[in-house]
């Protein structure tokens, strides 16, 4: 059978065969026949905006994969920088690949002392974190000026490292900030992650020594949220950086769309609900809430994943990790009464509402510490990566610039009127 389809146009009669591409129409193919005719897509559901080799996403069999490799195999066994190599570079760096890499990040983790000075310590004292991440993200294109050189490979790779390594430290002083901690500065002798923690939680000690399952239960997070195909916040670095806007001002565009409840707040609002439910015994009729519609069931169900997340088996894994070291969550049983319904009713199964990432992030966080104002930026970490392999890319394809269609629902022409004749 031909991969291809037939359209005709009936006020014509004309037809043309159109191939089948990927699994998609070819939207140039489509307009040889109906030039000027263009595709309504609400939240471009259907549409493709890009070719991209970083990511794939199966959401009807539950598969993630970077530059091919299952999202489980990297959770079990590589590293969240080695991870990162893999999808700036497409391929797992080499033992000498990965020192080199890791040396950069760990060395450009230090922000320029105006940025905290003068920018960071200017917000209002109970400014929102992630309000004051995005603004120090833009704002560092001013203190970089060589970033508006997109197309030279040495600054670029400069930019790429700058973002990479200093996201923690921006988002461990946003946090000192809103809590009215000293900033504490980046140590070059810890790893990535337990080099945040410690500027996260250090007070006095000399040197802060993170538990190693906490570290690496941060770690696995930051893989599993390292990157995710077209989502909002990509699909907005994609869009900003297709105008050849420099990396900071279109990470800060990705960081703002993060910002919404919608996309980086999910798991924020798995908290709220567990919260207001409040106990195990009131699970049955919050369900019922559920099915009736007056409420919505957070942290089940997918945009994309119409079977299951993989990412949440193994975050329920990392979290047994995590409760270990620091006691159970006390909504741990509210959110395994709510899974066992889900997973166990028709309601849910027919409607393929699984347990989704959020569902268990939400529970680790907060075990280990984070407020809920700090989980946006938790994300924001380490998708940056995810963030600069898509502005990259799109900068090597030679992308156009984003400027798609509007469905025109206004008023027709009509003439001005006077003001005092209306």
């Amino acid at each position: 059978m031909a991969e291809s389809i037939t359209i005709t146009d009936n006020r014509t009669g004309d037809s043309i065969e159109v191939p089948l591409t990927n699994g998609g129409v070819s939207a140039a193919e489509w307009s040889k026949l109906l030039p000027g005719i263009w595709f309504f897509d609400p939240g471009l559901m259907t549409t493709a905006v890009c070719e991209s080799s970083i990511t794939y996403l199966d959401g009807d069999a539950g598969v993630l994969r970077y530059r091919g490799y299952p999202i489980e195999q990297l959770a079990e066994h590589s590293t969240y920088l080695e991870v990162a190599y893999l999808l700036l570079n497409g391929e797992l760096p080499t033992t000498a690949e990965f020192d080199t890499f890791k040396h950069e990040i760990t060395y450009h983790t230090f922000i320029h002392e105006n940025v905290r000075k003068r920018f960071l310590e200017g917000f209002h004292y109970d400014a929102h974190p992630m309000g004051m991440l995005v603004s120090a993200v833009a704002a560092l294109s001013t203190f970089y000026l060589d970033a508006k050189g997109i197309f030279d490979h040495d600054a670029r790779h400069k930019q790429i490292t700058r973002l990479i390594a200093k996201m923690p430290t921006l988002a461990a002083a946003a946090h000192r900030f809103s809590v009215g901690m000293p900033f504490v500065y980046p140590d070059n002798s810890l790893d990535f992650t337990t080099n945040f923690l410690s500027m996260m939680w250090k007070v006095a000690e000399p040197r802060f020594e993170a538990d190693p399952v906490l570290a690496h239960a941060l770690d696995v997070l930051f893989i599993l949220h390292a990157d995710h195909e077209q989502n909002c916040s990509t699909t907005a670095m994609r869009v900003v950086g297709s105008s050849h806007a420099d990396p900071y001002s279109a990470t800060a565009a990705a960081a703002a769309a993060l910002y919404g409840p919608r996309h980086g707040g999910a798991n924020e609002e798995v908290i709220k609900m567990l919260t207001e439910i409040g106990s195990i015994e009131n699970v049955p009729a919050y369900i019922n809430e559920v099915k009736s519609g007056s409420v919505r069931l957070q942290g089940f169900g997918h945009r994309v994943y119409k079977n299951f997340d993989p990412r949440a088996t193994i975050i329920k894994k990392i979290a047994d990790e995590v409760f270990e070291v620091t006691g159970k969550n006390p909504l741990l049983d509210i959110a395994l009464k709510l899974e066992e319904i889900a997973l166990s009713e028709d309601f849910f199964i027919s409607r393929k509402l699984y347990p989704n990432v959020d569902f268990y992030s939400g529970l680790i966080y907060q075990a280990m510490g984070f407020p809920l104002e700090m989980f946006p930026v938790l994300f924001a970490i380490p998708r940056t990566v995810g963030w600069l392999a898509h502005w990259q890319e799109l900068l090597d394809q030679d992308s156009r610039i984003v400027r798609p269609r509007q469905l025109y629902i206004g008023t027709e022409e009509r003439s001005y009127v006077p003001v005092d004749e209306r």
